[in-house]
Order: structure tokens, then C-alpha cells, then sequence
């Protein structure tokens, strides 16, 4: 495949550097933190985006996307996370749900929800992992059991970032037990204020709003709800979170710490030992190599059957994360552990560790996207 990202991509890069200079002040660590400010700012900068065109780049435009090519999308994306993803919690509505909804929704659905996901207006968050279902959702116990010509469902879900924040949640549900595993479970659009939810915050390093649980007791459902067909949630859980695993592009924000590690450091760039220096060199190569395997994922994004190569994708990326993350430990000391205004680049390397040590489990472990690719390639002999 080529790689090339297209006559524009430098001038898109610049264009966006630029409003993220101009809205997004210096220090700016994401929107999950101790300080509300930083929420609001994701919300008006999303809008802003907005209405430039550029939130959702390469949607069509009838769905008030930018009419771009996913090239375009991937430098966006790019640009996002090296700036600490300053969309917040909206990726998550521009990188899988709305494409799912284009997909699989019904023309009123895609009516209701497309130009708000694309205009800034809603966020998403997704009811998949529970207690005992985060690794294999087909095994899931969360039921929506048919009531009237709808269902109720009854369940609990874990590790759900942003539905504190959430206006509406993509949740997946057992609707017959009896079938096989692939035709078990529903996915069904669901507004977070209908009775019967109820969200509570779990307490974790990364900060708040990100992990949550959600307690469904006899939420109603109906039939316009429902995402695809009643049966067939699986195989669209599985095409949905390939997108998502396409648009995370952790590796840019790995980039760009260590070359913004590198610039701080300065002349004492050269006091490092050389095998730190070693790793720098090889943490930048394996870098390079994490963005083609992403590039590859994203000219197959399409193909339905396109799951393995997101998956290896993800595999080195997140890898990556935790690569760089320890490199840059070993690089300040004990100052790594600094946050706040007055830390070496105010805290990202501290921000990053945390966040890294979760991107090997977040969206399927790496185990399991190893044992997807494994039967990509080795074939699948049960």
C-alpha cells in the first residue's frame, strides 16, 4: 500500500497546531483531571472544531462531516494525541460509534445521533466489559428480557470511561441465552438519564470521570433502539471496537514526548549513558514501526474482516506506551513523579506512566489481540 498521507497532510498538521496553540493552554494534560476547567475545554474546543469542518474530518457530509479521506482523519488523529487529545471524550463518538451508526443504523437513528455526535454536542460511552465478562463479551450477563414490544434490561457494567459525563451509551445485552455465543447478545442506543441507570465513579489512577460501573435495573428499551439486527451485537461489537483500536494513535503522543523530552534536555542530551540513548533510538524505531502497522489498519478500515490488523496495530502501540514510558522514568529519576505547572513538561511524563500501565488491558487485552492475529495468520484449528 502507499503510505503517503497526502499533498496536504503538512498543511492540515499546521493548520491544527495552530488552533491547539491558540485554545488549548500550555501544560494541558487531557480532560479527565482534578480540574473542571480542563472539561470545558475539550467541550468548546470540540466545537470549535466543529465548526471548521474538522471534528469528524472524514465523515461525509451529509452527516455533517468534513467530506475528507481517512488520511486526512489520521493526521488528525495524530495531532489529537500528541496535544494530550484535547477532543476529550469525544473520539469515542467520532472514531467508532458514529462509524458503527453508518454502518448498522436506521435512517432515524443515524438522523438523531450523527450530526450530534459530529457537531460536539453528545458524548458516548460504551456498556461492553462486566465483573465477570471483560475479556470474552459473548459470555456477558447483562439480559434484556422482552417486555411488551421491547425488552428490560438488568445487569451491571464496569470500567466505563466517561459515563458520568455521558448523554447516551452503546450498551450490549444478552437477549437469548439459549443461542450460540455469537447470537446471544443485542447492542441497543441508550439514553444515560432513563430510569433505572445508575453510575458510580470507581477511584482510580487515571483520574476522574474515566472508570465507572453502571447498574441497570429494568431500564426499558424499544425496538428502534436496538443497533443492527436483535442477535447479531456481536459481529458488530467486534467491527466497532476495530475502529476503535485504528483511532487511538498513541504513538504520536509518544512521539512527541520524547522529542519535546529531548529539546528540554538540551545539552545534557548528551550526558545521558549511551545505552539509555540506545533505547531512545530503539523506542523511536519501534515507534515507526507502530504508525505503518496503523497506517496499514486504517487502508483496511472497510473491510469487515480487517480485525487482525487493528489488532496488531494495537499490540505495538500499546507496547510502545510502556516502553516510552519507562524510558522517560529513567530519564528524569525521582523528578518523574513531578506533576503540576513547575514539572519538566509539566507532568505529561508522570501522566503518560499512569495512563500506559492500563493500555495493554483497555480495549481488549493484548493477549487477546495477540490471539487474534494468531489466528489470522495460523488459521483458526479450534
Amino acid at each position: 500500500m502507499d503510505y503517503d498521507l497526502g499533498a496536504d497532510a503538512v498543511e492540515l498538521r499546521k493548520r491544527l497546531r495552530e488552533l491547539i496553540s491558540a485554545h488549548i493552554p500550555e501544560g494541558f494534560l487531557g480532560a479527565c483531571t482534578d480540574d473542571p476547567r480542563d472539561l470545558a475545554t475539550t467541550e468548546s474546543f470540540c466545537k470549535l472544531l466543529a465548526s471548521d469542518g474538522l471534528l469528524a474530518l472524514a465523515w461525509p457530509k451529509e452527516h455533517g462531516g468534513g467530506g475528507g479521506s481517512v488520511w486526512q482523519q489520521t493526521v488528525l488523529r495524530e495531532e489529537m494525541w500528541a496535544h494530550h487529545e484535547p477532543r476529550g471524550a469525544q473520539y469515542m463518538g467520532i472514531n467508532w460509534v458514529g462509524p458503527a451508526l453508518m454502518r448498522y443504523g436506521t435512517p432515524e437513528q443515524k438522523a438523531r445521533h450523527l450530526s450530534a455526535i459530529s457537531s460536539g454536542e453528545v458524548i458516548w460511552c460504551q456498556g461492553f466489559s462486566e465483573p465477570e465478562a471483560g475479556t470474552d463479551l459473548a459470555s456477558l450477563r447483562t439480559r434484556a428480557v422482552p417486555d411488551g414490544e421491547g425488552w428490560r434490561i438488568t445487569g451491571q457494567k464496569v470500567w466505563t470511561s466517561y459515563a458520568q459525563m455521558a448523554s447516551w451509551c452503546v450498551l450490549a445485552a444478552c437477549t437469548d441465552p439459549n443461542a450460540p455465543k455469537p447470537k446471544r447478545l443485542s447492542l441497543f442506543l441508550v439514553p444515560m438519564d432513563r430510569p433505572g441507570i445508575t453510575v458510580r465513579p470507581i477511584r482510580s489512577m487515571l483520574g476522574p470521570h474515566h472508570l465507572n460501573e453502571v447498574f441497570l435495573d429494568g431500564v426499558e428499551v424499544f425496538p428502534n433502539e436496538v443497533l443492527g439486527e436483535v442477535g447479531d451485537g456481536w459481529r458488530v461489537m467486534r467491527e466497532a471496537l476495530a475502529f476503535e483500536r485504528v483511532g487511538i494513535a498513541r504513538y504520536a503522543r509518544c512521539e512527541s514526548l520524547l522529542d519535546r523530552m529531548q529539546n528540554e534536555l538540551g545539552d545534557d542530551w548528551d550526558q545521558l549513558p549511551e545505552s539509555v540513548r540506545s533505547r531512545w533510538v530503539r523506542a523511536l524505531i519501534d515507534l515507526r514501526v507502530a504508525r505503518l502497522l496503523a497506517y496499514r489498519a486504517v487502508s483496511l478500515q472497510d473491510d469487515p474482516s480487517a480485525g487482525p490488523a487493528a489488532s496488531a496495530a494495537r499490540i505495538a502501540t500499546t507496547t510502545c506506551d510502556q516502553q516510552v514510558a519507562e524510558l522517560l522514568f529513567d530519564v528524569l529519576g525521582p523528578s518523574a513523579l513531578d506533576s503540576g505547572t513547575s514539572a519538566r513538561l509539566h507532568g505529561a511524563a508522570e501522566d503518560h506512566w499512569r495512563y500506559a500501565q492500563a493500555a495493554t488491558v483497555a480495549s481488549g487485552t493484548i493477549e487477546v489481540q495477540r490471539m487474534l492475529v494468531a489466528r489470522e495468520t495460523l488459521g483458526d484449528h479450534g
